[in-house]
């Protein structure tokens, strides 16, 4: 049986206590975190510097019972300094995090490479692994160029992190994803679309960040997708949809709940 997380993306204006909230309300085992902000354009809540707010989402996890999966956005870009990272780093361990989210957006493949190997590096310390998330309109664009990055840096907890939508815009096809290592594969983030790929890089931006379909509500080949991986792969949802948006957090996250269970029964 799939356990179920609430990705912070689908529901990103949520406070991180709110985000908790939500997704106890939902039903969700898990939810995850924003903690580092992808670009300097992006603003986030500071959790990992914020030491009242650790003690307060500690609390509110403890008496909730949902856990926190994983941590992001680390755009691994030319600026990067993983120094820089690791307050955040320690704070996803502190919070319980088992897993940090990291994007290739250098087109320098030689610095790329250095900074995800330290990045998994500064990771394990942490007890965590590496997911890296391959996203059309970044340099790390496709499921072989992800995969090949991962072995470049010769790291034991370096992952691929599969976003159902990015994967399929990529042109990659169920057996592709169903023929990578299975350890590599720890969890998946799930939404649904169209088949057909929006034409240009700021509509699949678009498309990416605010008009995603929940699972079962488009035409993407999850189902298949699915029966190719374990049948008890967690599932993080990332969906941030126009029909959601502006309701109460904890009236998205059940909508969300109830759509997943249709969807997976």
């Amino acid at each position: 049986m799939h356990k179920l997380s609430l990705h912070h993306l689908t529901m990103l204006d949520a406070h991180p206590l709110q985000l908790v909230d939500a997704a106890h309300a939902g039903g969700f085992d898990y939810y995850g975190l924003r903690v580092v902000a992808p670009t300097a354009a992006d603003t986030i809540i500071d959790v990992a510097h914020d030491p009242v707010l650790m003690r307060e989402l500690s609390a509110r996890m403890e008496a909730t019972g949902v856990r926190l999966l994983d941590i992001e956005a680390i755009w691994l870009q030319a600026s990067t300094c993983i120094e820089d990272l690791l307050p955040a780093l320690e704070a996803g361990h502190r919070l319980g995090a088992k897993h940090a989210l990291a994007v290739g957006f250098d087109d320098d493949r030689a610095r790329l490479i250095d900074n995800f190997s330290a990045l998994c590096e500064a990771a394990a310390r942490f007890e965590m692994t590496v997911g890296l998330e391959l996203i059309t309109y970044c340099p790390v664009g496709t499921l072989d160029d992800a995969l090949s990055l991962i072995r470049a840096s010769r790291q034991p907890n370096a992952r691929i992190l599969i976003d159902t939508l990015q994967v399929f815009r990529s042109g990659a096809s169920v057996e592709d994803i169903g023929n990578v290592e299975t350890r590599l594969i720890e969890y998946i983030q799930i939404c649904d679309g169209p088949r057909a790929s929006p034409a240009s890089v700021d509509e699949r931006r678009t498309e990416a960040r605010t008009a995603r379909l929940l699972p079962g509500e488009g035409e993407l080949p999850l189902h298949e997708l699915l029966a190719k991986l374990p049948a008890d792969l967690t599932l993080a949802v990332e969906a941030p949809t126009r029909e959601l948006r502006g309701r109460p957090f904890d009236e998205q996250a059940r909508t969300i709940m109830e759509r997943m269970q249709r969807f997976l029964a």
